[in-house]
């Protein structure tokens, strides 16, 4: 037997077939596995389980189900034993008897067609060129396509051209701010103590802060917050300023009045004496 001519009828028979599904075909494949191996012999034995692992079929009433739609479309034919320690039979039809021979002449015309139409529409008289009129549209379709690709690839590059246009300006851009940035004069870090004293006079502060600012950042390598360089120390003074004012205690006392001052009993300024100890 021929097993190509033979899985060929039964795909044919597959594809009319619009009731199996993939389940089907996998448990046939695997009993056409077991017929071969059985040099095609019929009938063949066969246990469920085993080929349920080879088909891939968890459920065993899948398999029943399956193995009785086959049985009654006329697949195979099953007769199960219902003895688990004896294996079921199961015929196979021969799939290959069912398939029609291709003739000698079809195959010459199948290969030859194109050109043979050709000759005759050249033979053919005004009145009967319809296959030659229907072989010209054909052509000027293809033109058609052709002409509106080329129109959609000029359109594509022009798209390209004007992206790598804003890219470019997108670019020159940001080289400008970079100059700019670079021509901006930056601050000397370290400062100089006169200009840190003539900033702080500027700001009206005491050369007393001057010194505690210098002092402070001096020792600790001009880092902001003991971690980061930087970069801008007027910033950082004015920061200074605004903060000294928060920790001097002179002006915490001047904005509490109830606090007493250094010197004085514990007891508060204004004080009336009308009333009783």
């Amino acid at each position: 037997m021929n097993y190509i001519k033979h899985l060929t009828g039964f795909f044919d028979k597959v594809v009319l077939d619009n009731s199996l599904n993939p389940t089907h075909i996998s448990l046939y494949i695997s009993i056409f596995q077991f017929w071969n191996l059985n040099r095609f012999q019929n009938p063949i034995s066969i246990t469920r389980d085993e080929v349920m692992r080879i088909s891939k079929i968890c459920s065993k009433a899948t398999y029943h189900k399956c193995m009785r739609e086959m049985h009654e479309k006329g697949y195979l034919k099953y007769e199960p034993s219902y003895n688990p320690f004896r294996g079921s039979l199961v015929y196979l039809i021969n799939f290959s008897d069912d398939l029609k021979p291709v003739q000698k002449k079809d195959r010459k015309v199948s290969k030859n067609e194109q050109t043979v139409e050709q000759a005759l529409n050249k033979q053919q008289t005004s009145s009967e060129t319809g296959t030659e009129q229907a072989l010209v549209s054909s052509i000027n379709s293809i033109n058609n396509t052709n002409n509106i690709n080329i129109l959609n690839l000029g359109e594509q590059k022009q798209n390209l051209k004007t992206d790598e246009l804003e890219l470019t300006k997108k670019e020159e851009n940001k080289k400008k701010l970079r100059e700019k940035k670079d021509t901006i004069p930056k601050e000397k870090i370290p400062p100089d103590w006169n200009d840190v004293l003539v900033f702080f006079k500027e700001k009206n502060n005491s050369e007393i802060e001057a010194e505690k600012f210098f002092n402070h950042f001096q020792s600790n390598g001009w880092l902001v917050g003991g971690k980061s360089k930087m970069k801008d120390w007027k910033a950082a003074a004015r920061n200074w300023i605004l903060n000294a004012q928060k920790f001097n205690p002179i002006t915490k006392q001047m904005q509490n009045s109830s606090t007493p001052t250094p010197g004085n009993l514990q007891t508060t300024i204004h004080k009336n004496y009308a009333e009783p100890l």
